[in-house]
């Protein structure tokens, strides 16, 4: 039984719920509870299908009929079959039949799949604690407020709350990697007074209630409350949170069994809200094929209006009416003479509808499935440390690759290792930094602090964090050895750097035990401290703390976070000797935290204590409440000291970088780090060079005063001046160029950002964003650090929404980078350290940052070429089968007379051409892969989407349209007063279009295979076979008398074509003539080819700017900054 307070939402899935629910554990009512109302919630049966065995039908031909060119042949069929049309509504009927059933068939599978996978979760048996007996149940048959058994290895079958476990300590161990992807173990914490409760008996014994949020999608947080009821006592209320929620999907590890209750079933459940799919983003082929759509719609009516209107003229010539053996009716000739024309204007529109190419979106859609295997597929993007290889989470954005003009990258995690080394730490000013030499000794002390202080420091670091220890072999997330005998495990990589940084200083954190958190001291003697509140970190405070107890009583406050977040809450006299310390790590490339303490007493404890608790129980604007109360925790501390951790640079990061730049892409940063940290970073992957002259928006630059808007106006209006009159006029807009001798770069903070983005309403300058625009897009490089996670997408949203639209990429491992890749026209995750959240929600995840290289420029490249390429040959193969139709009906009095046999029709595309182009699609390199990894510069030649430009697509359509004229007029002319046989037959019109049939097929094949560069036993296969296939077809349709025809017009005619010698030697002209330009134009290409290339080698000695290569420990030189 379950019950839902006044007002909650009752819709399953839904996402914006108000109110709450509330559960009866077990079922078992409390008297409190006698004034709700009983509300049913849904079982807990998964349903991922789409469809079912009856509404499929219905339901997918109505999903695909809201696709323009299915709609569009659909209405050309029906007017086929209710008007009286030159063809037979088989023509376009059977390929859209075709179309229609293959996508069906595709989609009714993997909906299959999905129902089998659905009854594999549904059908599962799991066990329920039912009057104090373990009872097995089909997972379907879960209810909420079931207490439900899970043991070791077992997947969640629901959305628990954690009452109790095997382990005395009330912790499990839990794996999200079917629902985020993360491998490493997250520990799970059961409410602190149902613990004990770890028998069937003691559990079912259990009466309480559950107030909780209503289902929302987000997997990182939930807010409920959990009341406890015992016989004449007052009703124990417990704050719940995600550490107390375990999701379904996950899987138990390392723990015998716990027992929790259901809270969210079935559909409601976490996993199951978020089956819903990213926004759909659609790629610039897509936009530019519904604009040559138009086209050649806007041709397709152009033709059936001449052809309708010159029926008429030449109808109104008596001599020209109807012949004798098609006359019209008396009531024909009656009858309204514009229904007549409208008729005839719908028999014309029939008779050419095939210049729109229905099969190309299946085509289109073949490509990329199956295109998108090959990035899975490449070895060079596997990476042998995390045993994972590249993912494309959708095939739909392949060719976007190749056409990415800014690049979006977070630091931490992706152009560094997010490995992190503890380096050095500073304390009262003092340094103390690891040595490696052997004369010093291991440890080197710049002058020392006093000797309570260094242990306040040390004892801070052991003590601030989350980190937990659990046996070495027992787990597998971010570890790093203690002892070779247990293993520090955090979700964060700093917490475990600066743990092990203390441990070298003589103070070990020995692990957290009923509440205490051990401390093994430099006298290797074991201190105690009671741990009363984890103030966690968030993003907008970037700090965390802890309140512990001594054994003595006296309460600490420890406080650890980023210099801006720890500098405005201490004394202002301990800052400076720390600060000094803290920017020249920062300079170094070092991640620096600040640490802090301040002590309590019991009746500032007393106080904390309340609005902690209070703040936990509301499940309204849970987190904003605790936002503000920590935000008043966390004041008037005295600063320690300050940490410096190393976080390597990976591996090609700096020449990723470089050859991004080269190929014409502009490479923002994007961090939340210091700006110290993120320029020196920045420098050692080449991001900045030497000459390059740096522009600042930061506080430093700005300032904090009330003039700061006046500032931020001048600067702005100053770097804009600057940058209009020293950018290059010849520059070739985004384009990046190694050669220029003064490049421009900016850094930007996120406090200016702000004011940039936000001005106050009293401000004189509305426009800073423009300005700022502006100026960003002039700077070959961008810096944007302190930048929160909506800060990220702001700027990608606002560099997308510039003029051109430039295509936009946003690449990052961390959850904070999850808003700028999902604002980007393609989002890349890294398979990183930090979770899987940034994998999970973008379109392609690779290893690692220098894999991007490859995939943008050799992938993406190849990917475009192909696909541009499949989108203009389809419309040029259509336009050469339609215009000789076109062109016939001058010859034919309009009679809307086919020029080609009805199996043709339905055949050509099909058939007889769509495999090749397929193929070609597929497995076409232009230019080898090696070559366009390693020169950069090619990526520049397809940007912009020149393939499918207005020009490349007139070219195209002149090119179908000269070889349809040449294989009408050339068989018109070369037949047209000669016979065909010894016997002195001549042509029949069937004859005539069978001819024009064939040098249409073998033309454009052969185009086609003029065009491939990169030949393999599937090219020839697709293309020789495909121009078997045509003749076989053509000697078999031809050879034997359907039953099923009214008439036998292709009888013979083929096999007594190819019998005349004449035939044979118009085809072969009349196929040479068509590619004769084509061939031209090949050869013309390999001699500027030749030229361009002995021109590059006397060019070579030409080199661009020297760059720093690593890492500049010294960095400190201000004199390239404006």
């Amino acid at each position: 039984m379950a019950l839902l307070l006044p007002g909650a939402s009752q819709c399953a899935g839904e996402e914006k719920r108000v109110g709450t629910r509330t559960v009866l554990v077990g079922h078992r009512p409390v008297s409190e509870t006698d004034a709700y109302v009983a509300q049913k919630f849904c079982d807990n049966r998964i349903v991922s299908s789409k469809y079912t065995v009856w509404n499929f039908l219905p339901k997918n031909l109505f999903e695909q009929f809201r696709r323009i060119a299915n709609f569009y042949f659909l209405i050309i069929f029906l007017v086929q079959v209710i008007v009286d049309t030159p063809t037979s509504p088989v023509t376009s009927g059977l390929p859209l039949f075709f179309v229609i059933t293959v996508t069906a068939i595709k989609q009714g599978y993997e909906d299959w799949l999905r129902h089998r996978a659905d009854n594999e979760v549904n059908k599962s048996n799991v066990f329920v604690i039912e009057n104090a007996k373990q009872v097995r149940k089909e997972s379907e048959k879960i209810k909420v407020g079931d207490i439900v058994e899970v043991k070791a290895d077992e997947t969640f079958p629901c959305d628990l709350i954690f009452l109790a476990s095997s382990s005395p300590d009330g912790t499990c161990y839990v794996t999200t990697a079917s629902l985020d992807g993360e491998s490493n173990f997250k520990t799970h914490y059961a409410v602190r007074d149902t613990t004990v409760l770890c028998t069937h008996e003691a559990i079912d014994s259990l009466a309480a209630t559950i107030e909780c949020e209503q289902p929302q999608p987000d997997l990182y947080k939930f807010v409920g409350r959990i009341n406890i009821y015992r016989s004449n006592q007052e009703p124990i209320a417990r704050s719940l949170g995600p550490e107390n929620l375990l999701l379904k999907g996950s899987t138990l590890k390392n723990t015998k069994k716990i027992y929790g209750v259901a809270v969210y079933t079935g559909m409601e459940t976490k996993m199951a809200l978020n089956y819903q799919g990213k926004s759909q983003k659609r790629s610039a082929v897509e936009k530019s094929i519904n604009a040559f759509l138009v086209v050649y719609l806007c041709i397709l009516l152009s033709k059936a209006t001449v052809c309708t209107t010159m029926k008429y003229v030449w109808q109104s010539n008596p001599f020209n009416d109807e012949p004798w053996y098609n006359e019209k009716t008396k009531k024909e000739k009656e009858a309204f003479k514009v229904l007549r024309m409208f008729t005839d204007f719908l028999s014309f529109m029939v008779l050419f509808n095939f210049i729109i190419p229905v099969s190309m979106y299946v085509t289109v859609e073949m490509q990329k499935f199956l295109g998108s295997f090959f990035i899975s597929w490449d070895k060079e993007m596997y990476d042998e440390e995390i045993k994972e290889g590249a993912l494309v989470n959708t095939s739909d954005l392949n060719e976007e690759l190749g056409q990415v003009e800014y690049v979006f990258t977070d630091k931490t995690g992706t152009l560094t290792e997010n490995s992190m080394e503890f380096i050095e730490c500073c304390i009262d000013g003092h340094k103390y930094k690891e040595s490696i030499s052997e004369v010093d000794g291991p440890l080197k002390y710049y002058g020392k602090a006093e000797k309570c202080r260094e242990e306040l420091f040390l004892r801070a670091l052991c003590l601030c964090h989350t980190v937990q220890i659990k046996e070495g072999d027992q787990v597998d997330g971010l570890i790093g050895h203690l002892e070779h005998r247990s293993t520090y495990i955090s979700s964060s990589p700093d917490e475990i750097a600066l743990v092990k940084g203390a441990k070298k200083y003589g103070f070990s954190f020995l692990g957290l035990e009923n509440d205490y958190m051990k401390v093994k001291n430099q006298n290797n003697e074991t201190e105690r401290y009671q741990l009363l509140h984890i103030l966690n970190f968030d993003p907008v405070r970037r700090r965390m703390s802890v309140i512990v107890r001594t054994i003595t009583g006296k309460l600490l406050l420890f406080c650890k976070g980023a210099d801006s977040s720890i500098f405005p809450k201490v004394q202002q006299d301990e800052i400076q000797q720390t600060k000094a310390h803290v920017d020249r790590n920062a300079m170094d490339g070092y991640r620096t935290l600040c640490v802090a303490f301040k002590e309590l007493s019991q009746e500032e404890y007393d106080q904390i204590d309340k609005q902690i608790c209070e703040a936990k129980m509301a499940l309204q604007d849970r987190e904003e409440k605790m936002a503000k109360v920590f935000e008043d925790i966390e004041a008037n501390m005295h600063l320690i000291g300050a940490t410096a951790v190393e976080d390597k640079l990976q591996e090609q990061a700096a020449e990723t970088i470089e050859a991004l730049h080269a190929a014409g892409m502009k490479v923002w940063v994007l961090t939340g780090d210091k700006m110290e940290t993120a320029k020196s970073t920045c420098y050692a992957c080449r991001l900045f060079q030497t000459n390059t002259e740096l522009l600042e928006l930061t506080t430093k630059t700005v300032g904090h005063s009330e003039r700061k808007e006046d500032r931020l106006h001048e600067l702005l209006m100053e770097y804009h001046k600057r940058l209009l009159q020293d950018f290059p006029k010849n520059r070739g807009g985004h384009k990046r160029s190694w050669m220029l001798n003064h490049e421009y770069g900016l850094i930007i903070d996120g406090s200016t950002l702000s004011l940039i983005l936000n001005p106050s309403q009293d401000s004189s300058s509305s426009n800073y964003k423009t300005i700022f625009l502006q100026i960003c897009l002039k700077c070959t490089a961008v810096l944007c650090c302190r930048m929160a996670p909506l800060q990220k997408a702001q700027i990608v949203r606002m560099v997308k929404s510039t003029k051109g639209s430039p295509i936009t990429l946003s690449i990052g491992d961390g959850a904070n980078d999850v808003s700028m890749i999902l604002e980007a026209h393609v989002g890349i995750g890294i398979k990183g350290k930090e979770g899987r959240q940034a994998s999970r929600n973008s379109d392609y995840a690779v290893p690692k940052f220098k894999h991007l290289r490859k995939l943008l420029l050799a992938h993406g490249h190849l990917y475009y070429v192909r696909i541009a390429h499949l989108v203009q040959y389809f419309f040029y193969k259509n336009l050469c089968f339609i215009l000789p139709q076109f062109l016939y009906q001058f010859f034919c009095g309009f009679s809307q007379q086919p020029l080609y046999d009805a199996a043709y029709l339905t055949m050509y595309n099909i058939c007889f051409t769509s495999l090749p182009i397929l193929a070609y699609s597929l497995l076409e390199q232009h230019i080898n892969i090696e070559t366009l990894t390693s020169d950069p510069q090619l990526y520049m030649k397809i940007s912009d989407n020149a393939m499918l430009q207005w020009k490349p697509f007139l070219y195209w359509t002149f090119l179908g349209a000269f070889e349809g004229l040449v294989f009408f007029f050339g068989v018109y002319y070369l037949f047209q007063n000669s016979s065909l046989e010894d016997n002195g037959k001549v042509f029949g019109n069937w004859t005539f279009g069978t001819i024009v049939f064939t040098i249409l097929v073998f033309t454009v094949t052969l185009k086609l295979a003029l065009d491939t560069r990169f030949w393999t036993w599937m090219n020839h296969f697709v293309i020789w076979g495909s121009l078997a296939f045509y003749v076989f077809f053509s000697f078999f349709w031809g050879g034997i008398i359907w039953p099923f025809l009214k008439q036998q017009r292709m009888y013979f005619v083929f096999a007594h074509m190819v019998t005349s010698l004449s035939t044979w030697l118009a085809i072969i002209l009349l196929i040479f003539i068509s590619l004769f330009p084509e061939i031209l134009l090949i050869v013309f290409k390999n001699v500027r080819r030749k030229a361009q290339s002995s021109r590059k080698a006397s060019d070579s000695l030409s080199a661009r700017p020297s760059v720093r290569p690593l890492l500049l420990r010294t960095f400190s030189d201000e004199s390239n900054v404006l």
